[in-house]
């Protein structure tokens, strides 16, 4: 029951890491895109 138990918090532990990993990666993603649609725009204004 000890094992059960123990396995249980580790698992959550990880499970809300990998939330934390995902989320900041959509950040930076988000992030990647809003400087390539500003790129676009720069050049598009120069054309």
């Amino acid at each position: 029951m000890k094992n059960f138990v123990s396995g249980l918090l580790i698992l959550s532990c990880l499970g809300l890491v990998a939330c934390n990993t995902v989320s900041g990666a959509g950040k930076d993603i988000r992030a990647t895109g809003s400087a390539i649609s500003n790129a676009a725009d720069k050049a598009k204004q120069k054309l």
